[in-house]
């Protein structure tokens, strides 16, 4: 999808290393008036950058999900803190990579004041992103890039399990499984050997951390059918992060279900940026040719 609007309000979030984003910042807010747009900074944002209110900035701001564009300086996890907070808005998510990979950014640094006129004047495309949503005990969360399980630190090996539908498919003694989106499919997935899933692919990847067998495999779900993983302990429970975070326990004897949700979040790319490209330049060929 084509964008052409000019952007009036933006929300902006950055990555926890406030010096190395500081000149980036100063590039931004230059930008910004000179198109007559307001930035606007949560309260964690304001104090990191020790901003003050002034025209064109709105400090202390809570995260409206009204506004026009979303510009992240930052890495893949400032990226995804920034899909999953305009998660179903259709506000498009521009990103210059300050982190390691960045493979969902828009931009490199080196290009940042010419990639953010492009972005103020809304000269860009947009990517639509699904999510991954989980639901435990009456609570949600939404995942931009997987679900992982993980054995406990100084407890013994996880015993999961998981149904696509009504019917058992795995069920692996290992250190843990991941559930993954196509964008997610080239983070965790991938380091435990699962399919790598080009953007505009429906569907979902499972694949297991440290397999205790020889025959575990990965596996791509259809989107309409729902996953439930299962902690077959008797006495484990095992943690549960979404996009690398944190979120809850699954008990032992306890299951978690997750379903592929397309449209959740909305990617702003350069025109013709590819996503065959993007894997060749941050990861290299997928085989080695001489």
């Amino acid at each position: 999808m084509t964008v052409t609007r000019s952007v009036r309000v933006a929300t902006v979030f950055t990555h926890r290393r406030s010096s190395e984003t500081a000149a980036a910042l100063q590039v931004l807010r230059e930008v910004a008036a000179r198109h007559g747009s307001v930035l606007r900074f949560s309260p964690e944002e304001t104090r990191k950058h020790g901003l003050r209110p002034e025209p064109g900035i709105v400090v202390d701001a809570p995260v409206d999900r009204a506004v026009d564009l979303c510009i992240v300086l930052g890495g893949d996890g400032t990226i995804l803190h920034a899909l999953r907070a305009y998660a179903h808005t259709g506000v498009p998510v521009f990103a210059v990579n300050y982190g390691e990979v960045g493979f969902l950014a828009t931009i490199d640094p080196d290009n940042i004041r010419e990639g953010l006129e492009r972005a103020f004047r809304g000269d860009f495309e947009t990517l639509s992103l699904p999510g991954i949503e989980v639901t435990l005990s009456g609570e949600t969360w939404i995942a931009m890039n997987d679900v992982s399980f993980h054995r406990q630190k100084g407890m013994r090996v996880a015993d999961l399990a998981f149904d696509v539908g009504e019917e058992e498919v795995g069920r692996v003694r290992c250190d843990g499984l991941v559930i993954a989106t196509p964008a997610g499919s080239t983070g965790y997935n991938l380091a435990n050997g699962g399919p790598v899933m080009a953007w505009g692919v429906e569907g979902y990847a499972v694949s297991f951390i440290a397999p205790h067998s020889l025959t575990a495999r990965s596996l791509v779900v259809a989107p309409q059918d729902a996953i439930t993983v299962h902690n077959r302990s008797e006495e484990e429970p095992v943690d549960v992060s979404v996009d690398g975070r944190p979120v809850c326990e699954l008990a032992e004897g306890g299951a978690l279900s997750a379903r592929f949700r397309p449209g959740v979040g909305t990617l702003a790319q350069s025109y013709g940026a590819s996503f065959y490209h993007r894997l060749r330049e941050k990861f290299g060929r997928l085989v080695n040719t001489m």
